[in-house]
């Protein structure tokens, strides 16, 4: 088995991910017509269930797409999946989930009518973690200067879909310049996010994030930041309009994800924070993982 084993659940039928399993004329490979969520386990538990799957839901209403099953059957398939895995990699580590959902496949055209039936795969792999250096040193960022986020009015961040090409070509353009990942501004100049994650500072003491506002994907590990990690960390915290500009005053920033919970940043190109043992980013970082805890400690039916 090669070590870096990926299972795959397509609709149902459980494989290495790497052998082909969907139609070309499916409509996520097509038009990129399709939504997902990515959960992760901590300690054996998959983490924020619930919010997930709320989110996918209001992803599928936005794009006028059904879901495939409901939550209860997903879950089953998730578990059946994460369970393969286990298997096949001989992996007791915590993992990586992710489903896609297509509208389908059907005959060649835009028009949603044309598709047949939803369909769904499955991904799970080890929990990408970042490197313990990078934790003590600090990512680097760089804002992106070519090309700005899409607006909520064109094709709204907030959903989360198969079309990725934005986040995708603003990260390339940092990643030339050296960076590990790229700030998004949005067509006011104003911050948006990281290309797959939401960005935090902290400013004397408290958080500050951009608001939804400015065109960001409703992140879950950044609503729980704001509505129970921060407190849990002593750390007053909200919701601000960020430019580049304001950067000079900021003490430290961070980056949220759902697999990396909270990142410390070291620079966004010439401007650098603190990054440190006794930051506020290493506190709320710790605040985290004892919320995780405690959820794991509740939730033994999410074990997968």
């Amino acid at each position: 088995m090669p070590a870096n084993f990926i299972q795959a659940n397509t609709n149902g039928r459980l494989h290495a991910a790497h052998e082909p399993s969907i139609a070309p004329v499916n409509r996520g490979f097509l038009y990129g017509d399709a939504i997902y969520e990515v959960w992760r386990t901590y300690h054996g538990i998959i983490f924020a269930w619930e919010e997930h799957w709320r989110r996918l839901e209001a992803s599928a209403r936005a794009l006028y797409m059904a879901l495939p099953c409901g939550a209860a059957e997903m879950l089953g398939e998730i578990k059946r999946t994460v369970a393969a895995f286990r298997t096949q990699a001989a992996d007791a580590g915590d993992v990586y989930i992710r489903l896609q959902v297509s509208r389908g496949a059907g005959a060649i055209g835009l028009d949603v009518a044309l598709a047949d039936r939803p369909e769904f795969v499955l991904i799970v792999q080890p929990c990408p973690a970042l490197a313990p250096e990078k934790l003590r040193s600090g990512l680097r960022l760089s804002v992106a200067t070519s090309l700005r986020r899409n607006p909520a009015e064109s094709l709204n961040p907030a959903w989360k879909t198969g079309n990725y090409l934005n986040n995708l070509l603003c990260l390339r353009e940092a990643r030339e310049r050296g960076a590990e990942e790229v700030v998004i501004l949005n067509q006011a100049g104003e911050v948006t996010e990281a290309a797959v994650s939401n960005i935090g500072f902290v400013r004397q003491g408290a958080v500050v994030t951009p608001p939804l506002t400015a065109g960001i994907l409703h992140g879950i590990t950044r609503d729980l930041l704001l509505k129970k990690i921060a407190a849990m960390a002593g750390v007053p915290a909200g919701e601000e309009t960020v430019r580049p500009a304001d950067f000079a005053a900021m003490d430290e920033c961070f980056l949220l994800s759902s697999t990396k919970d909270v990142s410390p940043v070291a620079a966004i190109d010439d401007r650098r924070f603190r990054v440190a043992a006794d930051s506020v980013t290493a506190r709320l970082k710790a605040a985290f993982g004892e919320y995780t805890r405690a959820y794991a400690a509740a939730h033994p039916e999410l074990r997968a």
